[in-house]
């Protein structure tokens, strides 16, 4: 098992770092993450939450966070009506308001369970507006992307045996057929 925890690790590290580099997120920029380990270890979503394999996808995508000063926030599942966990500084820097709730396995995922214990000064929020997503098993991730999301394709598209689906935001166009656009923000 620990030889596969470690791929996993690598995998979802390797998405990050993909993905992180596709959607051009500068220092203090947000990634949402759902993850079901269910999903990853070839379940139904929901229905055999494995915290060491959340761990290892955890690990695998904080350290590439860290390395580029960005956010992180750990979506939770449809039990905690898909609150985020982040650290508090990140919530007060985007000026959202924390609930209480303290994910579980079983009432949040193994994920956001993980998040929670790892993160220096947690908090849950009900909404946020990330630059860039990584769903990992369906988990949903939509909801909590800024406008507007743009599709992102990576070397891989499953980490474990859950379907991978990544997303960037770029800002809206406006001002019709005689606008200019930078191109640095498409």
């Amino acid at each position: 098992m620990a030889e596969n925890l470690s791929e996993l690790r690598a995998l979802a590290g390797q998405a990050a770092k993909e993905l992180l580099e596709a959607a051009n997120v500068r220092p203090g920029g947000l990634l949402v993450v759902g993850c079901s380990s269910s999903e990853v270890g070839g379940h139904r979503i929901g229905t055999d939450s494995r915290v060491e394999t959340a761990a290892a996808i955890f690990d695998g995508i904080y350290e590439q966070t860290q390395q580029r000063g960005i956010f992180l926030a750990a979506q939770c599942c449809e039990h905690l009506n898909r609150a985020l966990i982040l650290e508090r500084k990140a919530a007060k820097a985007f000026g959202y308001e924390p609930v209480n709730v303290v994910p579980q396995p079983k009432a949040g995922g193994s994920f956001a369970t993980t998040a929670y214990a790892r993160f220096e000064d947690p908090v849950a929020v009900e909404h946020i507006r990330a630059d860039c997503g990584l769903d990992i098993g369906g988990t949903l991730i939509g909801m909590h992307l800024k406008e507007v999301a743009v599709p992102v394709r990576l070397s891989m598209n499953h980490i474990g045996e859950a379907i991978l689906l990544c997303a960037r935001t770029r800002p809206k166009f406006i001002g019709g057929e005689r606008a200019h656009y930078d191109e640095a923000l498409l």
